[in-house]
């Protein structure tokens, strides 16, 4: 990247973390994905019960692999041959982990973890259960307020994941949310019955915690994830 353009994207990162930090949140700065791996690493104990919220972010930084090595009590969603009941008790046991894993759809500047889940597993962890919880993201998912954090999903992390999960959504076929704007009348959540196969279902936003530095935000100065 052009050192010009590095120096206002760290202004925004340090923006973000500086408010992160005034929500209660521990934040941290990884230059590249390549650090992830050993940065996560540092923060669990062996022994550890750890669990994951579903994360492209996750994958790619190679946390997964981490996770398997057999140094923790890993609750793996992902694991082969897991039932429709065998992956709820997974969901349900995490709340009682240790660590808790996970990337966020976008990061506002005023320091506001803004998530839009299917299931409603992975906000549930985030906003109460597990010990600590563990945010991988990249600089990426920064946007300036939560109305951008919308949009970002509207017509970003929506549609990728949409496709990845090979589901019959319209944003799948046009590339956007069928409410593609952000008004009074398309804020967050779709009409009901507009997109039937939708996987934005439950949209949280995090700010001010009451447990002081229970979430971690690692902020990859990278592309990862969607």
């Amino acid at each position: 990247m052009d050192e010009h353009l590095y120096t206002i994207r760290m202004k925004s990162v340090q923006r973000t973390i500086e408010q992160l930090r005034k929500n209660n949140m521990q934040a941290h700065f990884i230059p590249t994905i390549a650090q992830v791996k050993t940065e996560v690493k540092a923060r669990l104990s062996k022994g550890a019960t750890v669990a994951v919220g579903g994360s492209v972010s996750l994958a790619e930084a190679g946390i997964l692999e981490l996770l398997r090595s057999g140094d923790y009590a890993f609750l793996d969603r992902y694991a082969p041959n897991l039932t429709g009941e065998d992956i709820r008790q997974i969901y349900t046991a995490s709340f009682a982990a240790d660590v808790y894993l996970s990337s966020v759809n976008a990061i506002t500047e005023h320091g506001e973890l803004y998530c839009v889940d299917g299931t409603g597993n992975r906000v549930a962890a985030l906003l109460y259960g597990p010990k600590e919880v563990i945010i991988v993201a990249s600089w990426d998912k920064i946007v300036p307020d939560l109305a951008q954090a919308v949009l970002r999903v509207k017509h970003i992390a929506a549609p990728a994941n949409a496709t990845r999960l090979k589901k019959n959504t319209y944003c799948t076929e046009q590339g956007h949310c069928i409410s593609a704007k952000l008004d009074s009348e398309n804020l967050m959540a779709l009409r009901a019955g507009q997109c039937p196969e939708t996987i934005c279902a439950s949209y949280v936003v995090l700010s001010n915690q009451r447990i002081k530095d229970r979430i971690t935000v690692l902020i990859v100065g990278e592309s990862l994830g969607y």
